[in-house]
């Protein structure tokens, strides 16, 4: 694995821009008429809201509550069905809410869906940790915080409690000094003792930016020979050792890790359409380009081509549109 320099000049592409112009009234009135009487066009109801943003989508609902005195999400949820109405209600959500209802589904009832937990708290920046913080207690009456551990367990639980505080310096400067001190302090707390510092690992890969961290991965390659990942798969194992990779595949390429979650949406028998739904629509209006694009690299296929042969209908074509720039 090399390690070039932190690439500070990416930013991610969306394939989901704002619509200029902009008319919420106009576009609130093709969703009407798309809804009105017998039949339903969901092709208008596709192109409309596929190619607005989630503010721009908020902004035609109040709209179109104006014009017609009706919840545009309680209409669309009457006139669709399925996975079709799903993606529709995902898009019509807030994006903060989605996600604390995401979590919460994540974890009620019997068993918890660590895997989301993970693809969505170790990845998360400080404002995304504070906004989805906000919406789950506004939504559910208590914090993310408490039901996260009441969820978890072990080193997992300390893991997500640190994520949940939005306390990572984002700082884009490296200081190297300190990033080669913090790989030895790594070293000494797994590979060089007999059992594992875990608040080591866990306060370093909580707390340090993303492009000290990537400093932070060379010099332990420079130090050991081999990966951050050989030494995490080594001493941990389970939902910790998921978490900490999480970070380190986010820090290396996060675009590279939500092309892998969508592959796995869609590998082996059945589509885990729910993971589908969500990285689309969320990652669409920050950097679904760019993951297309690892995606095609890791797999040698399209991202289009995998949803095309792995989805159907309405709920196929709005899954393509918020793919296709």
């Amino acid at each position: 694995m090399s390690y070039p320099n932190y690439p500070y000049h990416q930013s991610g592409t969306p394939t989901v821009r704002p619509a200029v112009p902009f008319d919420p009234r106009a576009d609130a009135e093709v969703l009407r008429k798309a809804m009105k009487g017998i039949g339903t066009d969901e092709k208008a109801i596709i192109r409309v809201l596929t190619n607005r943003t989630n503010a721009q989508r908020q902004e035609i609902a109040v709209h179109f509550k104006s014009l017609y005195g009706k919840d545009l999400l309680a209409d669309l949820k009457s006139e669709t069905s399925g996975k079709f109405e799903d993606i529709l209600k995902a898009l019509m959500t807030p994006l903060p809410e989605f996600l604390a209802k995401e979590l919460h589904y994540a974890m009620e009832g019997i068993g918890t869906n660590e895997e989301t937990i993970i693809e969505i708290v170790c990845t998360a920046s400080n404002a995304e940790i504070y906004a989805i913080k906000q919406a789950y207690e506004k939504k559910y009456g208590k914090p993310l915080e408490s039901d996260l551990r009441g969820e978890t367990s072990g080193s997992f639980r300390r893991l997500l409690t640190s994520l949940c505080q939005g306390n990572r310096n984002e700082n884009m400067m490296i200081d190297n000094q300190a990033a080669f001190h913090d790989a030895q302090s790594l070293l000494r707390a797994g590979e060089l003792q007999l059992g594992t510092d875990e608040s080591t690992f866990n306060a370093i890969l909580c707390s340090r930016s993303y492009p000290q961290l990537h400093q932070i991965f060379a010099e332990y390659h420079r130090l050991t020979g081999h990966d951050i990942d050989k030494a995490i798969k080594n001493e941990f194992s389970g939902d910790i050792e998921n978490g900490l990779l999480a970070i380190v595949k986010s820090v290396r390429d996060k675009y590279g890790f939500f092309a892998e979650r969508l592959h796995d949406c869609m590998a082996g028998a059945g589509t885990r359409d729910r993971a589908l739904i969500r990285i689309v629509v969320f990652r669409s209006e920050i950097d679904l380009y760019d993951i297309k694009n690892a995606f095609q690299s890791r797999y040698n296929k399209t991202l289009e081509a995998a949803i095309e042969s792995e989805t159907s209908g309405d709920y196929k074509r709005c899954l393509l549109s918020l793919v296709s720039p």
